[in-house]
């Protein structure tokens, strides 16, 4: 999982490094609405909506709108949009392939940025089903890795749940399976560690190894994507090498 976690990273620096903070901050609302709609306001009934609040915590969004974000999905607040979930697939340049998660107030609007985006980058969006048996879900924790023994955190994370640990740059990477996400965070907060952010993905089961020019193709349509208001995650199954990753870390 190497490759998969060295993006994550770049992904998480990307993000941090983002100075559009409204932008993050919609797309954490999207996901703490949602997330009360479909189990509630209770955080601790609700795994669900209490990952949504520390992963908007982790990223300074004010609790006014956090609170705000739990009645709407409740149904105390009637004012706001309604959100509804859905998911995209389909091919990029050199068929690679694409599962896209998106949270909208308007699906057809979203249906043709999705499109009009596959298109312009030289893919091609597919239908339900297309390449969603490419990719199966887990649970991944990111642990900042700075005063923490590798060792000793690998034991930890293993005992806590994890099926894996990668260790990049200045975060670990914790995986879980998809059930286990909630139990492992929270057993990882018992022993006194700081979670970064705790949320699904999608994992390809297979990947297909790019050239630099397919990479970059793909990359830039991936930032795209990222760039949509809708769009919550974007999943590939690109196998990039070191030095293509160099790349990515620097793409414009």
């Amino acid at each position: 999982m190497a490759g998969h976690s060295k993006w994550a990273n770049i992904r998480h620096k990307k993000a941090k490094e983002d100075k559009k903070r409204s932008k993050i901050f919609t797309k954490h609302i999207k996901e703490i609405t949602v997330a009360a709609r479909e189990g509630g306001g209770d955080v601790d009934g609700n795994p669900r909506l209490s990952l949504a609040i520390d992963n908007a915590k982790a990223d300074n969004v004010p609790k006014d709108n956090i609170e705000r974000a739990i009645k709407r999905g409740t149904g105390e607040d009637t004012e706001g949009a309604s959100f509804e979930e859905a998911t995209f697939e389909g091919y990029g340049p050199g068929g690679i392939a694409y599962f896209i998660e998106v949270t909208t107030d308007n699906n057809n609007r979203t249906v043709s940025d999705i499109r009009h985006i596959f298109t312009k980058h030289g893919g091609n969006m597919g239908t339900n089903g297309s390449v969603g048996y490419m990719f199966e879900q887990k649970g991944m924790i990111q642990v900042p890795s700075e005063g923490l023994d590798d060792e000793e955190f690998m034991l930890n994370a293993i005992d806590a749940g994890a099926i894996d640990v990668n260790t990049d740059d200045e975060m670990f990477v914790v995986y879980t399976e998809r059930e286990e996400l909630f139990d492992v965070r929270s057993r990882l907060e018992e022993a006194d560690l700081e979670i970064e952010s705790a949320t699904l993905i999608r994992e390809a089961v297979t990947e297909t190894k790019v050239d630099e020019e397919t990479a970059i193709k793909n990359l830039k349509m991936m930032e795209k994507f990222e760039d949509n208001d809708d769009v919550n995650n974007v999943f590939t199954n690109m196998l990039m090498d070191d030095e293509t990753i160099a790349l990515a870390e620097n793409l414009d």
